[in-house]
């Protein structure tokens, strides 16, 4: 199973001048649609979809990936699945 990442196919298009030109401060909207923004909570999670670990990486290899700004953990993440998926390297099961 090949796995990829192709940011074409992410939908979250970068804002242009005329889309910032057209937003709203969260100050400007009405009273009734910021109670209702606010009173909206993330429930918890049901089954965590990742787990919090402690690594240590190479200063400059850290500081590459911070770069890279908001979400390099997540990029990180895809980035060790992608060099899991084409490992020559065999993983140990838990039975062996």
């Amino acid at each position: 199973m090949e796995i990829t990442f192709d940011p074409e196919k992410v939908h979250n298009p970068a804002w242009s001048k005329a889309d910032f030109a057209k937003a709203v401060p969260f100050s400007g909207l009405p009273a009734h649609e910021r109670a209702v923004l606010s009173s909206r909570k993330r429930g918890s999670q049901l089954a965590p979809k990742k787990i919090p670990i402690s690594i240590r990486l190479s200063p400059d290899v850290l500081e590459g990936l911070r770069a890279t700004g908001e979400g390099w953990q997540s990029r990180a993440d895809e980035a060790l699945r992608l060099w899991l998926a084409k490992s020559p390297v065999k993983r140990k099961t838990a039975a062996g």
